[in-house]
């Protein structure tokens, strides 16, 4: 968790961890500023000219990125845990993107340098490939203190 973590019952409309997401980094520049940092881009002006973000809207997410915990900034920008967990994200992202966005793709994700990457999602618990007709949403009981 974040510090910045926010209280469920403040979001509009119906409470879930997506919508709390999203408060964080649910916008392009966002995204795309995660992205290029993880491809080994650290300094605002690689951000900017690999994102094409305008410069001022540029600074107000990074500086928001940092404010919640997904970036670190020192020596450049940098991923924090939370921040290493979204490329997974971005993964599906380009994998959607590959097949319903583009007409051709510009972005191939290889494993060990040989052979493409396709993320596809693994329960941590029990290790099998998770379809999406085998995954269900329920809703934990608040937890009630006193």
């Amino acid at each position: 968790m974040t510090s910045a973590a926010i209280d469920a019952a403040t979001l509009p409309g119906r409470a879930c961890s997506a919508a709390a997401a999203l408060e964080f980094v649910g916008d392009r520049w966002s995204l795309l500023a995660v992205r290029e940092i993880s491809y080994g881009n650290h300094h605002f002006n690689e951000i900017a000219r690999h994102t094409g973000a305008p410069r001022d809207r540029l600074a107000a997410r990074l500086k928001r990125l940092v404010e919640v915990g997904v970036l670190t900034r020192g020596d450049g920008y940098h991923l924090t845990e939370a921040g290493m967990e979204l490329r997974e994200v971005l993964w599906a992202l380009v994998k959607w993107g590959n097949k319903w966005a583009l007409t051709e793709p510009v972005t191939r994700l290889e494993h060990h340098h040989d052979h493409d990457f396709v993320a596809v999602p693994v329960c941590e618990q029990c290790g099998e490939r998770a379809l999406a007709s085998e995954v269900s949403v329920s809703r934990p009981r608040p937890s009630h203190t006193g």
